[in-house]
């Protein structure tokens, strides 16, 4: 007699109740929350006792999209996404999704309301104030709600997610350039600038324009990630908002770095060994780029109190320091460098990325190469087109 909870499959991580109650049995699914499974079980003990619920004439109720999305954000997305993911889906459901369908059944989401839900945070016009938002950002909001409710499919509540297979949401655009790459003279202004007025950033300012790695890259590294006498660099994590994390892709990359960033980042770390000894540090930070206390920089505090301040210093156009890893990436291809190169250097995930980034900066050819694929002609024919001179001369006097 009485409800008990436990898994119908062992090991499943999916939990039940069989409800034993004056002769009539019952099995019904809960979900992955076993806690709240057994707070529920209590509450159906004290109404069945009370005579509130009857068994035969119970109507199932479907989960909500609100207690799908509870168990998703606290459970799926830290088990398979990095800390700052989570805290960005957790943003996409609390100000786009659960207005919407916080207390709607899951059994009655339809696909047609999930695609009018992203068609009108698309949709762009003075009349709808949410308006507007970019394709990523659609692509975001779709990925969220797609993963709350491959849960319930994968609960057997639902039987498709009605946020796939949607088809087209928002007009396909040409890839515009979202980037505004500085000069080699524009780049030689800034790092001057730097060397002058914030020479204690210097290093850091040469890093990101030498290598092309992410400022949260350049804030991860660590003196152990630097191999001086093969003169390359290894991104093995990163950091962002005080957090340290692995890399953008999570895969470890080498970055080749130039004679000239070898010898400043030699320098600096004879520096910090000096300055270790003279605070009277215990050891020398592990990190390249420090504050004044041995703690890794801050991204904003660098951006606003040094690298915005160059610029105006420089007087050069505001862009932002990730421009500075387009910079490079576009003078390594004005180089001839070879786009696989780029890709490598710069940690894409495939050379597609690359390509759509920066195919239109590749040289459109070499005439040379292809000069060579022509026909061998006859010597005194090549004279002649070599030199039209002669050639003319020959036409006229037939």
């Amino acid at each position: 007699m009485g409800v008990k909870v436990r898994e119908k499959v062992k090991g499943s991580g999916v939990y039940w109740f069989f409800i034993d109650h004056r002769g009539k049995r019952k099995a019904k699914k809960f979900g992955t929350d076993k806690q709240a499974a057994l707070i529920a079980a209590k509450k159906i003990q004290a109404k069945l006792t009370l005579g509130e619920m009857d068994l035969d004439n119970e109507k199932k109720r479907s989960p909500t999209f609100g207690e799908y999305a509870k168990t998703w954000i606290e459970v799926t997305v830290p088990a398979t996404c990095k800390e700052i993911s989570v805290a960005d889906y957790r943003g996409l459901l609390n100000n786009h999704i659960l207005p919407v369908f916080e207390k709607t059944p899951v059994t009655e989401i339809t696909r047609l309301m999930v695609k009018e839900f992203l068609m009108k945070k698309a949709r762009k016009g003075k009349k709808n104030a949410e308006a507007g938002y970019a394709s990523s950002t659609i692509t975001h909001i779709k990925n969220a709600l797609s993963g709350v409710l491959n849960l319930a499919v994968d609960d057997e509540t639902i039987g498709i997610n009605p946020a796939q297979k949607l088809g087209k949401i928002t007009r396909e655009k040409g890839l515009r350039l979202q980037f505004d790459p500085l000069t080699r003279e524009e780049l030689a202004r800034l790092l001057a600038v730097f060397r002058e007025h914030y020479p204690k950033h210097y290093p850091m300012a040469l890093t990101l324009c030498r290598t092309g790695i992410r400022i949260g890259e350049a804030l991860g590294l660590q003196w152990g990630d630097i191999d001086f006498n093969s003169r390359f660099i290894t991104i093995q994590r990163g950091r962002s908002k005080s957090r340290t994390e692995t890399p953008k892709n999570g895969k470890c990359r080498r970055v080749d770095m130039s004679r000239q960033l070898t010898e400043v980042l030699l320098e600096l770390r004879r520096q910090r060994m000096e300055e270790k000894l003279r605070k009277g540090w215990k050891e020398m930070p592990p990190w390249v780029f420090i504050t004044e206390v041995g703690t890794p920089l801050i991204e904003w505090q660098f951006r606003e109190r040094v690298f915005n301040r160059a610029l105006e210093k420089a007087k050069l156009r505001k862009v932002r320091v990730h421009d500075l890893r387009h910079s490079y990436a576009s003078l390594l291809i004005q180089a001839g460098e070879s786009l696989a190169y780029v890709r490598d250097q710069l940690g894409h995930h495939s050379i597609k990325v690359t390509v759509d980034i920066y195919g239109h900066l590749a040289p459109e050819g070499n005439k040379a190469a292809v000069d060579r694929l022509d026909d061998i002609l006859p010597t005194h024919l090549a004279a002649t087109q070599a030199q039209p001179e002669i050639k003319k001369e020959l036409t006229e006097n037939g």
